[in-house]
């Protein structure tokens, strides 16, 4: 889950915060897999969603649903397919979107979704790689292909409805549109083309009376440096090795992600180890409303902590305990506000261990394990909902 991270070395959206990362060497070792929750180890599938929360003044629904169903295929030899479709959510004077609530029709294959805002002038590129790829939609690793865009939402399991804070929303202009892009997970059929999906998403939108603040996604990854266990041997086990697969399976750009972590944030110097962190120094002012934290099985805890070691450090995510199965957004108790100068660090544990214990995993040859697009790859990627106004 990222826009591109790996071609823009991974800054803050709106920002261009530069990064500094790298291995936490002093960290203590993760808990042993037998501390993990049964939905951890047993990647249970979300329940029908339920309902949405009543209207608040001024809104309305608006659901938008993929023109047909799509069997996913999973390209390079790998399991997974990133697939865009673009949506008309009818915007015909400035709205903003105030909460969503994803929809996914077939939760054995859709692994997240992210949905990113196309403006007018953008519109033309959208279909042009729609109409250029056979199928419905177009292949998609890494943003969605179209210059300009903005993550609005975004689902994965254990989310539900997303409301926003009263008088806070994305900016719609008039003619924009979306695209909605779904990670498909084909690690059941053994990356063979599986049963089709046609999700859709309910978006809330709102006018600009009263005037809503217009929010923006931050998004702030570290490397993963994760090596084979003791236990484990075999040609993936190999750090080079493993980022070409990575490249094979989903193109150039994905597959130099890792690096470009690398050289970013630890100045070219890969650190195996369990735990990474990266830190974002704050090039000016922001205000921070909520946060949240994506990895993928083999992930153990992640945290967003804002000017860590110092005397007026705060936490703004700390999930210490990760369940792929609960990604929900984690509102703010009360909105944060960064100042220049200020850092923001994120840091994630993961465990080479749990693939022996994860049937979706077990199957799979050992790899030491790198930024990467698939299911069985990995993310260090935490969110912060805000705007740049102090």
């Amino acid at each position: 889950m990222r826009k591109r991270i790996g071609v823009v070395v991974v800054v803050l959206a709106m920002t261009g915060a530069s990064a500094a990362c790298g291995g936490a060497d002093g960290d203590p070792p993760a808990a042993p897999p037998s501390s993990l929750g049964p939905s951890s180890l047993a990647h249970q599938h979300a329940a029908p969603p339920p309902s949405p929360r009543p209207l608040r003044a001024g809104e309305r629904f608006v659901t938008l649903t993929m023109p047909r169903p799509y069997r996913p295929v999973a390209p390079g030899g790998g399991t997974d397919e990133y697939r865009c479709f673009l949506v008309d959510p009818g915007i015909t004077a400035q709205a903003y979107l105030t909460g969503s609530q994803f929809l996914p029709q077939n939760t054995d294959i859709v692994h997240h979704a992210i949905f990113f805002r196309i403006a007018p002038e953008g519109v033309a590129k959208a279909r042009a790689l729609d109409d250029g790829a056979p199928g419905e939609g177009w292949q998609c690793f890494g943003d969605s292909g179209v210059p300009g865009d903005a993550w609005v939402a975004h689902w994965a399991p254990g989310a539900d409805e997303v409301l926003l804070g009263e008088h806070l929303g994305y900016a719609m202009p008039p003619g924009s549109r979306l695209v909605m892009q779904v990670h498909y997970n084909l690690l059941a059929t053994g990356g063979k083309p599986g049963p089709t999906d046609r999700s859709s998403i309910r978006l809330r939108l709102a006018g600009d009376t009263p005037p809503v603040t217009p929010l923006d996604t931050f998004r702030l990854a570290a490397p993963i440096e994760l090596p084979c266990t003791a236990r484990e041997s075999g040609p993936l086990c190999d750090r080079a090795a493993a980022v070409q697969d990575v490249g094979r399976r989903f193109g150039e750009d994905v597959g130099g992600t890792e690096d470009h972590l690398v050289q970013a944030c630890s100045a070219g110097r890969p650190v195996a180890g369990d735990t990474q962190h990266c830190d974002y120094p704050m090039p000016g002012p922001a205000t921070v409303y909520a946060a949240a934290g994506h990895m993928h099985l083999l992930g153990r805890s992640i945290k967003i902590e804002l000017n860590p070691g110092t005397a007026g450090a705060a936490i703004l995510l700390d999930i210490p305990r990760y369940n792929f199965d609960d990604q929900a957004l984690r509102p703010l108790a009360a909105p944060v506000k960064l100042e220049r100068g200020d850092v923001v660090r994120v840091t994630c544990t993961h465990d080479a261990g749990l693939r022996t214990l994860l049937p979706q995993l077990r199957q799979l040859p050992p790899r030491y394990v790198v930024w990467g697009d698939g299911t069985a790859d990995e993310m260090c990627l935490g969110l912060l909902i805000g705007t740049t106004a102090a």
